[in-house]
């Protein structure tokens, strides 16, 4: 048990630096890493092996329709189309396989945008 305890450490300080600053973002991710028991790397293997030459374009974890999920948008090459896969954090199963066109891409951002202001 230590020894996860000190991977989850080291990962939460490793997004702490890649954020440069740590803001309230981060913080809520450190909180959300804590109640995973999927980790980053084993959810990504479950949303590649769904998408097959995919690469991951993003990552983050997240609480959606209350549930923790990891999220993972895949690009796949050839396809201007992006996958989002989101594995359920907790058990490790897939629980959502959306296709995005660039289109649907455009009006997601435009949703976040307004969502986090």
């Amino acid at each position: 048990m230590r020894l996860r305890t000190a991977v989850v450490s080291s990962l939460i300080a490793l997004l702490a630096l890649g954020a440069g600053t740590v803001t309230a973002g981060s913080a809520s991710q450190a909180k959300l890493m804590a109640q995973a028991k999927v980790t980053e790397s084993q959810a990504k293997e479950t949303a590649l092996a769904a998408v097959p030459g995919g690469s991951i374009a993003s990552s983050e974890l997240e609480r959606e329709h209350g549930k923790l999920v990891w999220s993972f948008d895949i690009k796949t090459p050839g396809s201007k189309d992006i996958t989002e896969i989101q594995v359920d954090a907790i058990g490790g199963k897939i629980v959502s396989n959306e296709k995005e066109s660039p289109a649907d891409q455009a009006k997601e951002a435009a949703a976040d945008s307004k969502h986090h202001h």
